[in-house]
């Protein structure tokens, strides 16, 4: 591993004077974001940080919804037939192995620039990649839930309902949070090609060398972000019943 390692360094042409040469660049560029200052532009980055959020929001709980019984197809457990079940997983592969930042750039083509193709691009990232992580924890329940359930007389049905979804709803919920974590940064990135939020003014500025503005910009992201994170850890472990660490 050591040895390919070392190919890939060669041939992608990466050698410590150049890493060391980036570095003294961006530090220049970090001197020059400060002191950070909006120059009057303060509450348009806040009405773009609030539409990354909405995108962030709308994308990773509508996929959710979809991806819910989607996930129920894909089981073992539930579809027992190999060909349904295979078909079903693979499908949600290949939605899942395109990345959000191309989704965002085939939804703008589709229905034009702004936050609706950003919230696009997320569904169909987060579409695959909850229901594959969706179908794996109902994989992994109690099957003697299950058996109670039928052995009292109840059906398939009612073996979902009352056996499997109490079991799998903590942990969908505790995936769902973690998603729209991962997603607020990726709804960050996205908006660079035109996806709305604030990436526009982040790429915008890079460009042009605002660097400032650039500052406290970055600045905000990195609040908001940390702020999400530790609010949506503390509802996650809620649900999960574990004590929040303090």
């Amino acid at each position: 591993m050591l040895a390919l390692l070392f190919l890939a360094m060669v041939r992608l042409e990466i050698t410590p004077e150049r890493f060391a040469a980036g570095l003294l660049r961006l530090g220049t560029y970090v001197r020059q974001m400060l002191p950070p200052d909006s120059e009057g532009r303060f509450w348009f980055f806040v009405e773009a940080l609030v539409q990354t959020l909405g995108i962030a929001f709308a994308g990773t709980l509508t996929a959710a919804i979809l991806a819910a019984p989607v996930s129920f197809l894909a089981a073992r457990n539930i579809v027992p037939n190999i060909f349904a079940h295979f078909a079903v997983r693979r499908g949600l592969d290949v939605i899942r192995s395109v990345d959000a930042l191309i989704w965002a750039l085939i939804w703008i083509n589709v229905v034009g620039l702004g936050p609706f193709a950003g919230v696009l691009a997320i569904i169909c990232v987060d579409f695959g990649g909850l229901g594959k992580l969706f179908s794996e924890a109902i994989e992994a329940t109690d099957a003697r839930a299950g058996e109670g359930v039928i052995s009292t007389g109840g059906n398939q049905l009612h073996r979902i309902r009352f056996a499997l979804i109490p079991q799998v709803l903590p942990v969908m919920a505790s995936q769902v949070l973690y998603f729209f974590e991962s997603n607020v940064r990726s709804a960050t990135i996205i908006g660079i090609v035109g996806a709305g939020g604030v990436g526009q003014y982040l790429a915008e500025m890079v460009r042009m060398l605002d660097l400032q503005p650039l500052g406290i910009l970055v600045f905000m992201i990195l609040v908001t972000v940390a702020v999400i994170d530790l609010i949506s850890s503390r509802i996650r472990l809620a649900i999960i019943g574990r004590p929040p660490r303090s």
